[in-house]
């Protein structure tokens, strides 16, 4: 299965994806305005983020041969609450939501695959909620380094320490000890 799922999102990401380069801390989506995308990360490292009064709040992390969206707003056709940007050089390729809706419509294959893509979905939203609910913070970077060991490869150390509420100075210290 995982293999036919890689195929058939490959096939639909050639046929319909448009490539796009970010620049670092380029903005792909800002709060307020209706996702209407998903983005495949080809390089490069993108967040999904919650802004403040007092600070930002890094909700979600996507990097090399992962998708990301601003997943509420883009099935409600609401404004999203989340600002999406490049933490680095990053190339992905964009896809019209509309235009996998069609196929979905069309295909059970595509009805598999955007089943697959919401089960991913939800599965990341669960482990977050997780990892919100973890008092500890070694724990925390245990949990996020089980699912993601490439992470300190991919994302800024700033990032990661918000995503896993705490200062980059704790991030630092626990992980030299």
């Amino acid at each position: 299965m995982a293999a036919s799922f890689s195929l058939l999102l490959e096939d639909l990401l050639k046929r319909f994806g448009q490539p796009k380069s970010l620049a670092k801390n380029e903005v792909v989506l800002n709060a307020g305005e209706v996702e209407r995308n998903i983005y495949f990360i080809q390089s490069g490292s993108v967040r999904l983020f919650l802004l403040t009064e007092h600070e930002e709040h890094t909700i979600r992390l996507g990097f090399k041969n992962s998708l990301i969206t601003s997943l509420a707003s883009l099935i409600t056709e609401k404004p999203s609450d989340f600002y999406m940007d490049a933490m680095r050089k990053t190339e992905l390729i964009q896809l019209e939501f509309s235009v996998l809706r069609d196929h979905i419509n069309q295909s059970t294959a595509y009805q598999q695959l955007y089943t697959r893509f919401l089960e991913e979905q939800l599965a990341l939203q669960v482990a977050r909620e997780i990892d919100l609910l973890t008092d500890s913070p070694l724990e925390r970077l245990d949990r996020i380094l089980k699912r993601s060991p490439q992470l300190f490869q991919e994302v800024p150390l700033k990032y990661i320490a918000s995503y896993l509420r705490m200062t980059p100075e704790t991030l630092s210290r626990i992980r030299k000890s």
